[in-house]
């Protein structure tokens, strides 16, 4: 993916790379699971000229903008919701955790990072996965059994592109 967060790897160099991992994974007919912190215009073009296949593409540890999510959701992306949703001052990640469809919701930790409420401070691990789960369950207006039969549906179709490979 890119990260233009910190800027510790030059920018073109990131791009370049970035479109080399995703034309490796189109013409091998892979899933793809992106990580994309403050360069969301770059990753958007990218995404459109590389032409991954819709259901092919996760965006990890969602952090960006609803109109974002949108555009990821228009290109066939799963979304997937970290523990910062759980944080007092991630509205607009609440958001897109209540638009995001069924068929396209994911929840993960990103252990060690972004650990949810209650946890906040300490280091994260994947048994706090329920939390952020709970947390965007509430959010959806469903119960948490129901967010977890779409995330486990979702998961294993994505993931399931794998096997074999």
């Amino acid at each position: 993916g890119l990260d233009y967060h910190y800027d510790r790897s030059p920018r073109e160099v990131q791009r370049t790379l970035f479109r080399k991992w995703l034309y490796a994974a189109r013409d091998e007919g892979l899933p793809v699971v992106i990580h994309t912190r403050d360069a969301e215009p770059d990753t958007l073009d990218i995404l459109r000229d590389v032409a991954v296949a819709p259901g092919d593409i996760v965006i990890h540890c969602f952090t960006g903008t609803l109109d974002f999510a949108k555009a990821c959701l228009e290109l066939g992306c799963y979304i997937s919701i970290p523990g910062i949703v759980t944080f007092k001052n991630a509205e607009e990640v609440r958001e897109v955790a209540r638009i995001v469809p069924d068929d396209r919701i994911l929840v993960e930790t990103d252990s060690p990072f972004l650990t949810p409420v209650p946890h906040r401070g300490k280091r994260n691990e994947p048994a706090f996965v329920t939390h952020t789960a709970a947390y965007v369950a509430e959010l959806r207006g469903v119960s948490l059994e129901v967010l977890a039969a779409h995330t486990v549906a979702n998961t294993r179709r994505f993931f399931r592109k794998m096997e074999g490979s």
